[in-house]
């Protein structure tokens, strides 16, 4: 072995060394084969580096990425591209890509989708926070049955207030299926609470199968459904999915006429008052 070649392999030692003592595992791993394309005349040592260092950041990136999805409670994912925008022809598809910049977050809006059972709100909603999440922005997904479930114990524990803190420092918050299951007593204030204190601060992805004439029958009080109405249409986008289910496409001959035909949910005048939920819990932490 020549003196030079025994240079060389003392050299890709010390460099797998290094590679170990930084954490850098697919670097090392890819490391041999890129050795070999440099020695073949493929490519040269700046090209060679640059192939490393891509591969390790490529695995950091996917790495966070999943850590991120998690943190989120992002256990199922979607993507845009899976979405079949042609089952939803009525559906703006370059309106639903535009929010996949997400500049509504950097303004804190509200994006409503509404829309009958099995249209695509949640597919959607997740598939925005995804993209929220490879974008580097902090997101927390919560059906609202789940979110006014652990309001409530939080306020039991006496953590309500570092609960909304943790909830309010998310960039994105999504709250998915509004109106399919009722709210227990108590919940409407307290996620009026959480609206009131992301409002103007923080964005929010919204999914419902109610109207918003109807929210104060999901949440038991109209005042409550007034007060939540107000902060959630003043920055709001609201996208209207009429069409069938996707779930149901298949078995559509068993399915009564009656759901089958659209169940247009058309949104009111936003509410012309301000209002606030009745009580103490309410008003000890809601300003105006």
């Amino acid at each position: 072995m020549s003196r030079t070649a025994s240079c060389a392999i003392t050299t890709l030692d010390s460099i797998k060394r290094s590679l170990v003592g930084l954490r850098m595992p697919c670097a090392l791993e890819v490391l041999d084969a890129t050795v070999r394309r440099i020695e073949q005349g493929e490519i040269d040592g700046l090209a060679a580096l640059d192939v490393i260092l891509a591969e390790e950041l490529t695995l950091r990136e996917n790495r966070r990425v999943k850590t991120a999805l998690l943190v989120a409670r992002l256990t199922t994912i979607k993507t845009l591209s899976g979405f079949d925008f042609a089952f939803q022809p009525l559906l703006d598809r370059e309106r639903v890509l535009a929010l996949a910049e997400l500049t509504f977050i950097d303004r804190a809006e509200v994006v409503h989708l509404l829309g009958p059972p099995g249209t695509g709100k949640s597919h959607l909603a997740i598939a925005l926070a995804v993209e929220a999440v490879k974008a580097g922005r902090s997101v927390v997904f919560s059906t609202l049955a789940d979110l006014v479930t652990s309001l409530p114990k939080a306020e039991r524990d006496g953590s309500l207030r570092e609960r909304i803190r943790y909830l309010c420092r998310a960039s994105l918050l999504v709250v998915d299926e509004i109106g399919y299951l009722p709210v227990v007593p108590g919940g409407g204030n307290l996620f009026f609470q959480l609206v009131n204190a992301r409002y103007e601060r923080g964005a929010m992805i919204l999914t419902s199968n109610r109207g918003f004439a109807e929210w104060g029958e999901v949440f038991g009080d109209p005042v409550v459904a007034t007060a939540l109405l107000d902060r959630l249409l003043h920055h709001a986008m609201v996208i209207q999915i009429e069409g069938a289910s996707y779930r149901l496409r298949q078995h559509a001959d068993l399915v009564p006429e009656h759901v089958r035909s659209k169940a247009l949910i058309v949104p009111p005048p936003a509410p012309k008052r301000r209002g606030h939920p009745p009580g103490k819990a309410a008003s000890d932490h809601t300003t105006g």
